[in-house]
């Protein structure tokens, strides 16, 4: 893997600034933004997308390099990931996915740990993940702010999409810590959290003097008044449903549901609420919360009209991290249609994310990120063999 790393660091490196033209053709081309184009074409100038479409006519850029393969996707988009601050060594010393100092830690953000030279991130990227959703893994109350982060960049600053993007949290038998226990008891603390967060808002507000800081309930404020969207897991049918209950209690409230492996029981409720999913990890090992899950519950989603995307997720073991594409593919192999499956690791993922203006699709204006595979993108046989990240080819090697 450590070849692999090196070699799209070099890539990158040496491909120079966002200035590159390129045009990169296709036999196939999914733009996300409509019916896929046999015969495309994409030009790419100052990392950005000039158009996609139709290779007849395309009008190429003086000195532009030209890719082709045999079907391009955009940049493929992790909903909920762990990589960076989960690492490959499995040690105690790169593992920083869940901070067990107690079950409420609002204030705690991710990209302080993002690690962007871990090798699992740079295997992300060889199997054309270019836009990661990570942080805190479920197992707290309040574990802590979530970040986005680009795969082709060795350093945090250059990374980073969004640096809080979302209060990583957890209900249910979940939640790794002796206290608070019950289920009732688990949506008692956060419900009076959140309460406490708003007070300390009205208070800073009403004061005339600038109140001391309080970072943990400024970040619960936030969460509370939807400026921060909550990433809830549960799984079990009676969480979900006390996920939705709490979204009432908060109208304010942006709630998206993780993981949710009951959720076929509870699709009218979730439907009602207007709330999208995340969808646990169509590999994700059944047992205890997650026993009911199913390789076809994406398409039981998508019947109901409900958004979702498809996530990595957390593993508790070595490699670590997952990859969406693989999710996709199951799902795709249990009633999902083909192209609604490329979408949830695409443009769906990136709207859940609030960032479909710049990635998740190939569109004019859009981030340059791209995918070229040397066959349909759903097969195990297929290989990614090129990667462009912001308009620079990040890596290409078949792999």
């Amino acid at each position: 893997m450590t070849r692999f790393l090196l070699l799209a660091s070099l890539l990158f490196a040496a491909s120079g600034a966002r200035g590159q033209s390129l045009v990169v053709y296709a036999d196939t081309l999914y733009t996300m933004a409509g019916p896929a184009i046999v015969d495309g074409a994409v030009v790419i100038q100052d990392g950005t997308i000039v158009s996609a479409g139709p290779a007849r006519g395309v009008r190429v850029p003086a000195g532009a390099r030209e890719l082709r393969g045999s079907v391009v996707t955009p940049g493929l988009v992790d909903v909920r990931s762990t990589v960076g601050l989960s690492g490959l060594l499995n040690q105690p010393q790169d593992q920083d996915a869940l901070d067990m100092g107690g079950p409420l830690q609002p204030s705690l953000r991710a990209m302080d740990a993002y690690n962007a030279r871990d090798e699992l991130v740079g295997w992300l990227l060889s199997l054309g993940i270019t836009t990661v959703h990570t942080g805190h893994s479920p197992g707290a109350l309040a574990a802590g702010q979530t970040t986005i982060i680009k795969t082709a960049y060795d350093t945090i600053d250059e990374a980073l999409v969004d640096s809080t993007t979302m209060m990583a949290m957890t209900v249910g038998r979940g939640v790794r810590f002796d206290s608070p226990g019950t289920r009732a008891r688990v949506i008692a603390q956060i419900r009076a959290a959140l309460y406490k967060g708003l007070a300390h808002a009205e208070k800073m507000d009403a004061s005339g003097d600038a109140p001391s800081r309080d970072l943990d309930n400024e970040a619960l404020a936030a969460v509370a008044t939807g400026q921060m969207p909550a990433l809830i897991t549960a799984h079990r049918a009676n969480d979900i449903q006390a996920v939705l209950r709490l979204a009432r209690e908060f109208p304010q409230m942006n709630v998206i549901l993780d993981g949710a492996s009951e959720a076929p029981l509870v699709l009218k409720d979730i439907r009602e609420s207007g709330v999208s999913v995340v969808l646990h990890p169509t590999m994700y090992r059944t047992g205890g919360e997650t026993e009911s899950l199913a390789f076809d519950t994406a398409s039981k989603l998508r019947a109901a009209g409900i958004p979702f995307a498809f996530q990595s997720g957390y593993e508790a073991y070595v490699p670590k991290t997952r990859v969406v594409l693989f999710e996709a593919a199951v799902a795709a192999a249990y009633g999902l249609d083909r192209v609604h499956a490329l979408e949830a690791v695409s443009i769906d993922a990136a709207r859940i994310l609030g960032i479909a203006d710049r990635v998740g699709s190939l569109e004019p204006g859009k981030d340059a990120d791209l995918v070229i595979f040397d066959g349909d993108p759903l097969e195990t046989i297929t290989h990614v063999c090129a990667v462009v990240v912001d308009g620079v080819v990040a890596r290409e090697e078949c792999f």
